[in-house]
Order: structure tokens, then sequence, then C-alpha cells
């Protein structure tokens, strides 16, 4: 694959993450970075999107108040407890775009993660580094929270209510299964379990209607053929070709939070030889960077098995099919991007 001349690779990539760079991320991906609750366009036939707004935005209200405290004798303030909300629902229902609303607008200092970023942020600080760092945030919101990690999700769980105490608001997504028994109300009731101690301040509301990735959208297109991807490489600048096992690889050799980084100023990104994977480890971080390639909003073009196909039936058949399927969505998004 690195005979192809003056074309980068990201397997030639290695990039370092410091703390400063952990801080300087916790805001939205650049796919949001310019949108707002006028933005979001509710879809007439679900009222429940038009509700979320109008949730999202009494949240925002009650974040500031509770920020500001109460007032006491002598002018001194006495701290509130944060406010919670989350947002519970299928793919493509906007769920990140109300999200994102929220933090823009409310006033510094705050944070926008992924969860992933957020236990990353608690192991490279410490726990309790990482409280002092958050403790007079405004609002903390984590896009997808994940209930499929027992041991993370016990840990932010125990994370956030302490900055909740500290008048910190939190506000989350979830990554529900549109077809989940119950119509995600199962999910809802998952996650506040999973976070008993922050269940009484969470607020949880539902987000219904199709996958707008999906919406009148044919399905996954014919790969093209090696040769295209390589010339399509060659004749893009800022592109990067890479084997797709190759490449697979190389996302073992680096922690997950390091992504993002090992794709910035990357035009498109090339692969060959795409197949479908039956390891779990393999998988996982193959969601994690599609994730970050989402979120820049960088083209994927891709030859081999047609991109529906990477998740084989047997891995959508266990523990992690919701995000299997997460994946999926966005990788098809992506490669319509580099059709365009």
């Amino acid at each position: 694959m690195h005979g192809s001349s003056g074309v980068g690779h990201l397997v030639d990539r290695h990039p370092d993450v410091t703390p400063e760079r952990l801080i300087a991320q916790l805001v939205p991906p650049p796919t949001f970075a310019d949108v707002s609750f006028d933005s979001y366009l509710p879809d007439p036939a679900e009222p429940s999107q038009a509700a979320a707004v109008q949730s999202c935005a009494q949240f925002c209200d009650q974040a500031v108040e509770r920020r500001a405290g109460k007032k006491k004798l002598f002018g001194r303030r006495e701290t509130l407890p944060g406010v919670g909300l989350y947002l519970d629902g299928g793919f493509g229902v906007g769920k990140t775009h109300l999200l994102a609303s929220s933090y823009y607008r409310l006033p510094e200092p705050k944070a926008f993660a992924t969860f992933g970023e957020l236990t990353q942020l608690a192991s490279v600080f410490g726990f309790v580094e990482c409280i002092e760092l958050l403790a007079d945030y405004v609002v903390v919101c984590i896009d997808e929270f994940e209930l499929d990690d027992p041991g993370n999700t016990t840990l932010i769980s125990r994370l956030l209510s302490q900055l909740v105490e500290r008048g910190v608001s939190v506000a989350a997504t979830s990554n529900t299964l549109p077809e989940q028994l119950g119509e995600g109300r199962f999910a809802a009731q998952d996650f506040l379990r999973e976070i008993n101690t922050l269940a009484a301040i969470f607020t949880t509301v539902r987000i219904d209607g199709p996958d707008y990735r999906h919406r009148g959208l044919p399905p996954a297109p014919e790969p093209p053929s090696d040769d295209d991807v390589v010339r399509g490489a060659a004749q893009r600048p800022g592109a990067t070709l890479d084997g797709f096992d190759e490449l697979c690889a190389h996302l073992a050799t680096m922690h997950p939070s390091r992504y993002s980084t090992l794709i910035e100023g990357v035009s498109a990104v090339y692969l060959t030889d795409v197949h479908p994977i039956d390891d779990q480890n393999v998988a996982l971080r193959l969601v994690s960077l599609t994730d970050r390639l989402y979120d820049a909003g960088i083209p994927v073009i891709a030859s081999g098995a047609k991109l529906d196909t990477v998740f084989s039936e047997d891995m959508l058949a266990g523990g992690f099919r919701k995000k299997y399927l997460r994946a999926t969505s966005r990788l098809l998004a992506l490669s319509r991007q580099g059709d365009a």
C-alpha cells in the first residue's frame, strides 16, 4: 500500500496527546460547530422533537440559575446542586445537535465530551483532580453515554454525582437502539439504574423519529475498485491511503483518545480491501475511529466489501450491537460524502 508516491498514510502517524490537549478538546466536534436550537428542524410528524428543544432550553436556564447559587446574608452564596437532562432516542434524531446547541447556549466554563473522552480525562488526571478541574463548570455535556462498560459507567456516575453536588449541571445523550423493546424506555431505565446516585436529578426526554441519515437514501453503494481508490487518493490533496488490515493493526498501538489527533488535517480517508470483522477488539477500535471521522466530517472511500457488512452478523448479535449499528450508519453517511 506504501507504493503510491506523495500520498500520506495513517499508519505512519504516531500522535501524542497531552493533558492540555485533552482539556482543549472538550468542545463539540466540527460537524456541530455552528448548530443552535434555531437550526434544529423538528420533524412535524414527531412532536417529541419540538418538545425536546423546549426541554433543552429550559435545562439551560436552570443550569445558569444553579451555577449562580442562592444568595445568603453578607453577599455570600450557597451552592445549589446542578440539574440533569438525559436525551433518549434512536440514531439520527438530532440528539447530538440538541446537546451541542445546549452547550453553545450556556456561558463558560463548560465542557462537551464523548463518554470515552470523559473516562480518558479521569484516567489521565485521576479521579479527585478531575473533579477539581470541572467543579466550577456550568455544564458538562456527555454525548453517547455508554451503558455496556460497567466499570467505566460506575466511575463516570461517581464523578458526575460529585460534580452535581458542586453545582455543575449535566446533560447526556443515550445510544439506544430504535428497535429496542419498549421503544427505548428500556434504555432510559438502564441508564437511571446504572447511575442511581444521579437518578433523582435527571429528567429523561424521549426523542422519536427515523434516522435522518437514512431518510430516503439508498442502501450501501457498490464499492469502487482498488485502482479507483488508489487513483482517487493520489488526486486529492491531504488524503490518506491505507490497507484496511494495516490500519486496524495500527489502531491497536494507541489509546482511542488519540484517534482525533491521528486524523487531524486529513481531507479524506481512502481504504483498500475492506472486509467483515470478527474480532470484537478490532471492531470496537473501528467504531471509535468512525466516530472521530464523523465528528470531523472526513469522507471515507473504501474498496472491498460493502461498508454495511463490516460488522458481521455474529457481531451484531452481541452486546455491542447498538455501537456497531451507529458506526455503520455513520460510515455510510461518510461514504456518501466521498461520492459527492
